[in-house]
């Protein structure tokens, strides 16, 4: 997953167009090191769709758009290839976050239930 997807993953499940995204950050007024000057619409616009380099600078501002710290854009642990993954993604990473307070035998309980739903879609059972 390149920098720019996980971008529009995030628009997408925060529900923000790229216009939005793209106005918003442009009103924080971000400059580029090597003209010195904001990216405009367009620019931010080629970002989004992969056809532009995204700026490293730019980082702290978009995360700041987007309400996520800036590591938050560079994690790509969990890659949701499916659409189906895609809308339960929000509470896949809640569920990890989680995770840290289960006890023990509610973690092995949930990885013996997690191993049979895997069993049976591998099986070919696709809608448990």
């Amino acid at each position: 997953m390149e920098i720019w997807e996980k971008i529009n993953y995030l628009l997408e499940e925060k529900k923000i167009t790229k216009q939005e995204f793209a106005n918003k950050l442009v009103s924080l007024a971000p400059k580029l090191k090597r003209t010195g000057e904001s990216p405009s619409t367009q620019t931010i616009l080629g970002y989004l769709y992969g056809k532009r380099e995204l700026k490293v600078e730019l980082i702290p501002y978009i995360a700041e758009v987007l309400g996520v710290d800036e590591q938050e854009l560079f994690r790509f642990d969990i890659e949701y290839a499916t659409e189906y993954n895609m809308r339960y993604s929000k509470d896949a990473r809640e569920i990890l976050e989680l995770l840290h307070y289960a006890p023990k035998p509610m973690v092995e309980h949930i990885k013996n239930a997690l191993r049979r739903c895997k069993k049976s879609y591998e099986d070919g059972v696709k809608e448990l």
